[in-house]
């Protein structure tokens, strides 16, 4: 797996793939030294000097372009020449490799994991091809023992398959379908865009960057079982949450969770009193944020995001708690979505035009041609599968059957198991026939994790 692992990172670029090798080596030694002088002051400075470290990397490989281009604008308005830097480019995975790095010093420092002193071992965690490229952030504590000991049978090995399969389908069929919209939209100059399409827009993004990123880690969930692992789920159904608190507990799990037990609890969580608290969430959300890519755009988002969980925590939960949950709904989907703006704009003023073109009038007629072009059945069935999909009603559907038949009294439930069986086959088998067609048709097939 580990030689797997490094053929398939190399695969996208040797040269990066000695960054991957030079985490591994600096991890296992500084995660040696936490061990070694565990509970003393020689290992808070070796935690320090590893995570400094993993820091290091990302800023000079993520953040390096960002930091001169914000540092030229200042020099600019000083009338100095600008610094010149040659263009860096984005090593895969590093945003993903570089947290599961320095959850497993902190873990140790922490004493919930043991210093792992194979290095083949310790690579594998960070190596570990299923989830490198794109999630979920595996910490150490929970993957461990898997590194050492794996159960596997034919059951776990076809619910990796159906799970990969699953994924699979969500970004091929439903991501890249919405991603068409999506584009069109946000390619189109402001004044040419109406607010029919800004709308279709944003909505469709929506679907889209929820599909796409759930698609990735039903991938690597599913191909982390077929080899024995078991990695935590990193989306619940997120579009059905009443607030934004409940978005954050089911969105991107993995990273919402790595920010709570790493930075957030170190920063005081919600122990210090409440401005303290107001103070954590928005250090979190601002470097949530920033780690989604190096843009102001991002840090908006993150800051928008953690603007409104403050506003929550001050109140504005318990009024929420007291109105009809379809308004939660609204409230809740209404400040997600147009968060995405800021997400997907390529800057402060492309985002600020579109969403001026979403809630102001223009006309229809600008876009009747591209939005024409949407109005078939394939769209309009993708988009509807998308927007149930996102929903928990094919889950409630098939219990409530099954729960009407067992009730029932009538001997059908087996006939019922069998049947059901016979459809996720059939199910199951389609979705990977068109998920190839596509594939292997060219279809458009955009990774967006490499903005990330």
């Amino acid at each position: 797996m580990l030689l797997a692992s490094f053929i398939f990172f190399a695969w996208g670029g040797v040269s990066y793939s000695f960054i991957l090798v030079f985490s591994v080596l600096n991890n296992y030694l500084f995660g040696r030294l936490i061990g070694r002088y565990f509970g003393t002051s020689k290992a808070k400075f070796s935690l320090f000097a590893g995570i400094s470290i993993n820091l290091l990397l990302i800023v000079v490989f993520k953040y390096a372009n960002f930091i001169v281009l914000n540092f030229n604008l200042i020099r600019d308005n000083f009338g100095l020449e600008p610094v010149a830097i040659s263009k860096i480019i984005l090593p895969i995975g590093i945003s993903f490799y570089t947290f599961q790095a320095i959850s497993y010093l902190v873990d140790v420092y922490r004493g919930q994991s043991k210093v792992q002193k194979n290095l083949f071992h310790l690579a594998l965690y960070i190596f570990l091809f299923p989830q490198l490229i794109a999630g979920p952030i595996i910490r150490y504590h929970d993957i461990a023992r898997q590194i050492v000991s794996r159960k596997n049978n034919l059951i776990k090995f076809s619910s990796g398959i159906k799970r990969f399969i699953l994924g699979l389908g969500k970004k091929v069929l439903i991501a890249n379908q919405m991603a068409l919209i999506a584009d069109n939209a946000f390619n189109l100059p402001p004044d040419q865009l109406s607010t029919t399409l800004a709308w279709m827009g944003i909505i469709a993004y929506s679907l889209q960057i929820y599909f796409d990123f759930s698609g990735y880690s039903d991938m690597a969930i599913g191909l982390g079982r077929m080899l024995g692992f078991d990695f935590m789920e990193n989306f619940n159904f997120p579009y059905i949450a009443k607030s934004i608190k409940e978005f954050w507990r089911r969105w991107h799990i993995s990273l919402s969770t790595w920010f709570r037990d790493y930075l957030y609890f170190p920063l005081g969580g919600n122990r210090k009193g409440l401005k303290r608290t107001y103070l954590n969430l928005i250090i979190v959300f601002f470097l949530t944020g920033l780690w989604h890519g190096s843009s102001w755009n991002f840090v908006f988002w993150g800051l928008f995001h953690g603007l409104f969980l403050v506003i929550e925590r001050m109140g504005f939960d318990k009024i929420l708690q007291k109105v009809w949950k379809p308004f939660r709904h609204f409230y809740t989907l209404s400040v997600v979505t147009i968060s995405w703006v800021f997400f997907r704009a390529d800057s402060f003023s492309h985002a600020y035009d579109y969403l001026h073109s979403m809630f102001s009038y223009k006309s229809f007629n600008i876009n009747r041609d591209i939005i024409a072009g949407f109005d078939s059945f394939l769209f309009i069935a993708v988009a509807i599968i998308a927007v149930l999909s996102s929903t928990t009603i094919w889950l409630k559907t098939g219990t409530l059957i099954e729960t009407t038949i067992k009730k029932s009294g009538i001997n059908l439930y087996a006939y019922y198991k069998s049947f059901a069986y016979s459809i996720e086959l059939i199910a199951i088998v389609l979705v990977l026939f068109l998920s190839t067609v596509f594939l292997i048709t060219n279809s458009y097939n955009p990774f967006i994790y490499f903005r990330f």
